[in-house]
Formats: structure tokens, C-alpha cells, sequence
């Protein structure tokens, strides 16, 4: 027997079975290393496996996205959600609000903040996606040379 994937197996010990649909959805993000939409992962499961429909593709992203596996997320100017992978039950960005661009970053130094919501509210976190926005290095630099040129 093949062995699973870490995320299949998290599937398995949740107590799902490991279908068509759920092993090409999970497939087709970690080859892309998440950040696809609903439509990219559509597509890529049709090259993977045919005979997963849209619909099974779409309830594998709600059962994932329960079980914190993956998660969506809104980029600024996105209508449709951005699904990425959830490492560790987390996920962590800083995004330029003026080119899109995206930085992830690991450690967000939010364990002992979680533990403490934990406790307080008696809720089990099971994960957590963290934003920042911002401008980054190449458009502050790009935006300082607009005005320097506006001036002159």
C-alpha cells in the first residue's frame, strides 16, 4: 500500500475517507504550493484526474478548509478567494497594496497569543492566517523616483 501524505493522513484521522476528488485536490495544491484560486484548482484536478467533477472539487475545499488544512484568503482587487495551504495549521503574509506582490513569512510569533485565547475563551484554535499590507521596497523606491522626476 502507498503510504499518505501528511495531509491525507490528517484527512484519514479525521475520520474521512480518501477519495478521488479529496487526494487530486490536495495533490493539485501541493504542486502549486496553494496560493490557486477555485478555478486554477478546477483545472489542475481535470489534468490530474478527469472524472473528478467541479462540484466534488468543491466540497473537498469546504472539508478542507474545516479541517484547517487550507484556507482562502482575499487579496486586495480579488473577487475570488485565494486558497493556500496551512503548514502547521498556519499561514502568513504581507502583501504590497500597490503591485499585489505577496511575502510570506514563517514565524509569526503568535504560539503563546493562541494559548492564551485558547484558554481564555475555551475554544481549540486550530489554526490561524495572518495578513499584513503594505508597500513594499521596489514601490517605495519606484514611488520616491516619481516624485523626485514630478518636482524637477
Amino acid at each position: 500500500m502507498t503510504s499518505l501524505t501528511p495531509r491525507l493522513q490528517r484527512l484519514r484521522d479525521a475520520g474521512y475517507r480518501i477519495t478521488h476528488a479529496r487526494a487530486a485536490v490536495l495533490k493539485a495544491l501541493e504542486q502549486a504550493g496553494g496560493h490557486l484560486t477555485s478555478a486554477q484548482i478546477v483545472d489542475a484536478v481535470a489534468v490530474i484526474d478527469p472524472a473528478v467533477g467541479r462540484a466534488s472539487v468543491f466540497r473537498t475545499l469546504d472539508l478542507l478548509s474545516r479541517l484547517s488544512l487550507i484556507r482562502p484568503t482575499y487579496t486586495e482587487g480579488s473577487g475570488a478567494p485565494v486558497f493556500v495551504l496551512l503548514p502547521g495549521g498556519h499561514h502568513h503574509h504581507i502583501i504590497c497594496t500597490h503591485c499585489g506582490r505577496v511575502f510570506e513569512f514563517e514565524n509569526c510569533g503568535l504560539d503563546e497569543l493562541s494559548a492564551r485565547l485558547e484558554a481564555n475563551s475555551g475554544v481549540h484554535i486550530a489554526g490561524h492566517l495572518l495578513e499584513f499590507y503594505g508597500t513594499c521596497a521596489d514601490c517605495t523606491a519606484s514611488s520616491a523616483a516619481s516624485s523626485r522626476e514630478a518636482r524637477a
